[in-house]
């Protein structure tokens, strides 16, 4: 005798007009790590190699956190590590921004 079950599942589709969509649509843009009030030390980092719009290749790495990207500069990691030999147990610290564009600059502040 064959026990084979067969398990369906019920699949419900959500109907809106391209309007109502457009209207509620948000951009998934990567958020920046100063973005972030704190962040922990052992978050997982992602780095990926993309495309950009042009189709030049380029590497970034992001943590995750609640669904959102944030990109983590490699001058960030960089100062981090520093802070880091000279207080292995830091557990969070944050990123402040200033500047724009090629002269944007990240100071790590070490919090815990």
């Amino acid at each position: 005798m064959n026990n084979t079950y067969t398990i369906y599942k019920e699949v419900q589709t959500k109907m809106e007009t391209l309007k109502q969509k457009a209207q509620t649509y948000e951009s998934k843009a990567m958020k920046n790590i100063a973005d972030l009030e704190k962040v922990p030390v052992e978050l997982p980092l992602v780095t990926e190699d993309r495309q950009d719009g042009d189709g030049k290749p380029f590497t970034v790495s992001f943590i995750t956190i609640d669904g959102d990207d944030y990109r983590v500069p490699a001058s960030v990691l960089k100062s981090l590590k520093e802070i880091l030999t000279v207080k292995p147990t830091l557990k969070t610290f944050r990123v402040q921004k200033s500047g724009e564009g090629m002269k944007t600059s990240y100071t790590v502040i070490p919090l815990e």
